[in-house]
């Protein structure tokens, strides 16, 4: 079932005058304006990325990924019921977290035909308790029932390798390993690890040693750019 976050950030992007829930090609496509495809991809990347790689192949196609920078949770008695409570969630999401998509996307960005657009959402989630569907190990069993936008906030277009880096809060020093990369972004160095892989297989940076066990890496220059080819697998 469609969420009120879904359709209101599909309304946002694709415009009142947009078609939507258009199917191409064996595909079901979020919304069509202008010749472009929109995708609104809340759940994981890997869910879309062999349709999205069929897609570009004739298309321009948006994908637009909201990351919850602040969640209320509304818990209800029951569906419709009254509001128990109100309280915030703990987590915040940041920019940087597309990366822990972007990991099943190495094989589909970049393509001269592929925006990504990653956008900081608000939103509320109300949920009530599983009754009836509850498991045995998970005492507080809860069904969410929706979730509605409340504001958009800050948001990156990722259209070629190197709008990457912008995600990178600072510089980088010229050659620098995993360990340069956690201490500059405030993460710990098994989510650097996933930032460097990331950025090596979408060829925003390549290897060129090592230092001890660390792989060390560095911007590519112009040369190597122009030499490289997108991945035709």
């Amino acid at each position: 079932m469609e969420t009120s976050l879904h359709r209101d950030l599909k309304k946002l992007y694709a415009g009142e005058d947009a078609q939507t829930e258009v199917v191409l090609g064996g595909y079901r496509i979020d919304a069509v304006s202008g010749g472009r495809l929109i995708e609104i991809q809340h759940g994981s990347l890997s869910a879309i990325r062999d349709k999205i790689r069929a897609l570009v192949a004739g298309h321009q196609v948006l994908v637009v990924k909201p990351i919850v920078a602040r969640k209320l949770l509304i818990k209800q008695s029951g569906p419709e019921g009254r509001v128990l409570s109100r309280r915030l969630s703990p987590k915040r999401g940041k920019l940087l977290d597309i990366f822990d998509e972007l990991i099943y996307f190495t094989r589909v960005f970049p393509h001269p035909r592929l925006t990504i657009e990653i956008v900081l959402v608000e939103v509320e989630e109300w949920r009530y308790p599983g009754h009836g569907r509850r498991r045995r190990w998970r005492r507080n069993d809860q069904v969410v029932a929706d979730q509605k936008l409340v504001t958009v906030g800050e948001s990156l277009q990722l259209r070629q390798a190197a709008d990457l880096m912008q995600l990178i809060p600072g510089k980088l020093p010229g050659e620098f390993h995993t360990g340069h990369l956690a201490e500059l972004a405030g993460i710990r160095r098994h989510e650097a690890q996933r930032v460097a892989y990331c950025l090596r297989k979408m060829q925003a940076v390549e290897q060129i040693g090592k230092q001890g066990n660390a792989l060390v890496y560095r911007l590519p220059t112009r040369a190597t750019r122009r030499r490289r080819k997108p991945d035709a697998a």
